[in-house]
C-alpha cells in the first residue's frame, strides 16, 4: 500500500462521521470536535483527492455518487478495524455469538447437536438466525454462517463441514404406482418448497421441465418440507444427510441424486481474527463430525 498517497486520517473520520450523520454538527459532537472543524476536514478531503464528495448546491450539504462510493468503502473499513479492536481489547465479549443458516439444516442437524456445545460452553449466549437469505457477514454482526454450496465465496474464509450431494425424495405412498425414470416424470407430483428459496422450481427448470410447479407446489418454513414430505404431501428436494434416516427407515424414497461435486454445508467466516466465542464454535463443529 502507497501511504503516502493516502489522505489525512483525520479527514476520512470526519467525512465517515458526516456521512452517517447527515451533518456536520452531529459528525462535530461524534468526534468531539467543532463542527467548523469538520468542515475544514471535508474540504481539505476534496482538495487531497482531487474529487467533488459533495453537493453544496442545495441548502444542506448531501453526498455525490463518488461521496457515497467512499462513505460505503469507509463504513466497512472503519467498521472492522473497530470490531477487531473489541475483539481484542474483550469489549464485544458480552455480545451474542450470532449464528446464520438455513432453518433446514439448523431444525435436522445443527439443534439436535447443540446440547453438547452449550454443556461445553455455558458462558457463551446464542443468537440462532436461521434464515433462507444469504446474509452479509458485517463486522458486529454474524460471527458464523453455516452455508450450502461448492464453497469459495469472495472475500470471506470458507471451510467445508459436511459435504453432501442434493436430492429429491417423497415417501413411498406418494410415489407407489407412478413410473418415475426421468426428471419429466415428476411433472404431475405435488410438490413440497422452502420459503424464501426455488430449489425445487430451480431443480425442474434445469432438467428441462419448466412452469410444473405453477399450481402444485405449497410453500412453507425450511424445518417443516421434510415433514410433510414423509406425510405424503409431496416431493421435496433437500440435501441426502437430512434424509438418509427416513430413507433407511422406509419413509422416504429418493428419486434422483445430483452427482458429487464437492458441495455440502461449508462454515463460513469473516477473514482474520475470531472472538473467542466464534472460534470455540467453530472447534466444537470440526470436532462434531
Amino acid at each position: 500500500m502507497k501511504w503516502r498517497d493516502m489522505p489525512p486520517l483525520a479527514g476520512l473520520r470526519a467525512f465517515a462521521a458526516f456521512a452517517e450523520t447527515g451533518n456536520v454538527v452531529s459528525a462535530g459532537e461524534e468526534l468531539n470536535v467543532t463542527h467548523a472543524a469538520i468542515s475544514q476536514h471535508l474540504r481539505a478531503l476534496e482538495r487531497h483527492m482531487g474529487v467533488a464528495l459533495l453537493d453544496r448546491s442545495g441548502r444542506a450539504l448531501s453526498l455525490t455518487d463518488e461521496g457515497r462510493q467512499l462513505a460505503h468503502s469507509l463504513t466497512v473499513g472503519f467498521g472492522a478495524i473497530a470490531s477487531v479492536v473489541q475483539e481484542l481489547t474483550g469489549r464485544d465479549a458480552a455480545r451474542p455469538l450470532h449464528i446464520s443458516t438455513t432453518p433446514s439444516f439448523a431444525a435436522n442437524w445443527l439443534m439436535p447437536r447443540l446440547p453438547d456445545f452449550r454443556m461445553a460452553n455455558p458462558d457463551v449466549e446464542l443468537m440462532i438466525d436461521p434464515t433462507a437469505t444469504v446474509v452479509e457477514l458485517n463486522p458486529g454482526g454474524i460471527d458464523v454462517a453455516l452455508r450450502y454450496g461448492s464453497g469459495g465465496w469472495a472475500g470471506l474464509d470458507t471451510e467445508l463441514l459436511i459435504a453432501t450431494p442434493m436430492v429429491v425424495s417423497g415417501a413411498p405412498a406418494l410415489i407407489k404406482g407412478r413410473k418415475v425414470d426421468e426428471p419429466k416424470d415428476l411433472a404431475e407430483f405435488p410438490w413440497l418448497e422452502e420459503l424464501g428459496t426455488s430449489e425445487a422450481s430451480t431443480w425442474l427448470e434445469k432438467r428441462g421441465v419448466s412452469g410444473a410447479l405453477a399450481k402444485n407446489r405449497s410453500q412453507m418454513p425450511g424445518n417443516l418440507v421434510l415433514d410433510g414430505a414423509r406425510n405424503g404431501q409431496g416431493l421435496a428436494v433437500s440435501t441426502r444427510l437430512f434424509v438418509e434416516g427416513d430413507v433407511a427407515a422406509g419413509r422416504l424414497q429418493i428419486l434422483f441424486e445430483e452427482p458429487d461435486h464437492g458441495a455440502g454445508y461449508h462454515i463460513v467466516t469473516r477473514p482474520g481474527v475470531m472472538r473467542p466465542a466464534a472460534r470455540s464454535f467453530v472447534n466444537w463443529l470440526r470436532r462434531t463430525i
